[in-house]
């Protein structure tokens, strides 16, 4: 693989930032979605997410390959430091190291922001993201049992953090 260049979002990459995301409802392995998003719905993501939520994107001869955000895990002020993590990569990229290194850098911004904690929802059945995030330091924390719904039947839910 090229290099990876590693950078802040910006507008122009909302369409690459969607056709990622909507691999990652499509593959059902990422997220309780199950429509895909379009322009309209990622354009209002982009506006929510800005300042130390901004979104990082990894590139590689140009293209983006995966992006990463940390979002507001609660809106009160006592959780402030806490950040919950989204991070999606193009699937043909998928196991070859470009989560760990943007899942770095994001890690990198989120100190910077002054966040001292990271957690994560995952799938327990998400063997590729478990890898990654336990080799990232990631511990798991628990697991919600029927937590949501998708495809008309009850996913659990594991919880991971990581302390910064």
């Amino acid at each position: 693989m090229s290099t990876l260049a590693f950078r802040l979002a910006a507008s122009h990459d909302i369409e690459q930032i969607r056709c990622i995301y909507n691999q990652g409802i499509e593959d059902r392995v990422a997220t309780l979605e199950t429509e895909p998003k379009d322009r309209v719905y990622m354009e209002a993501w982009f506006q929510e997410h800005q300042g130390r939520y901004r979104p990082m994107v990894v590139e590689t001869n140009g293209k983006v390959i995966g992006w990463a955000s940390l979002n507001p895990y609660s809106h009160r002020c006592a959780y402030n430091g806490v950040a919950d993590l989204s991070i999606y990569i193009d699937r043909e990229v998928r196991g070859q190291g470009v989560g760990s290194a943007l899942l770095q850098v994001l890690e990198t911004k989120a100190k910077e922001e002054q966040f001292h904690k990271i957690v994560l929802f995952t799938f327990p059945f998400n063997v590729l993201g478990q890898g990654l995030y336990r080799r990232m330091g990631y511990r798991e924390v628990g697991v919600f049992e029927k937590q949501g719904l998708m495809d008309h039947q009850y996913i659990d839910v594991m919880i991971m953090e990581k302390m910064l």
